[in-house]
């Protein structure tokens, strides 16, 4: 695994008390929690881009729905 730069966040003494208590609650130690947090969520936000870049590419292509078309595509998404 190739490592561009280090990165180091700043917490306060209280968030750092309070990253080592979840830890200990997950079994973990706060290092190795908040990579699993941070892979987590680096995950998510790459999902999250890609349905936008694909939302933007189909409104490029003037592929929209009508407003009367997504309530029910909604509601199924909600079910």
């Amino acid at each position: 695994m190739e490592y561009l730069e280090e990165v180091e966040v700043q917490l306060t003494a209280e968030q750092q008390a309070q990253l080592a208590r979840i830890a200990a609650r997950a079994g973990s130690v706060p290092e190795r929690w908040v990579t699993s947090v941070v892979v987590r969520y680096l995950d998510g936000e790459a999902h999250f881009l890609a349905a936008v870049e694909k939302g933007i590419a189909a409104a490029e292509r003037d592929e929209f729905f009508e407003e009367e078309e997504m309530d029910p595509r909604v509601e199924a998404i909600k079910s």
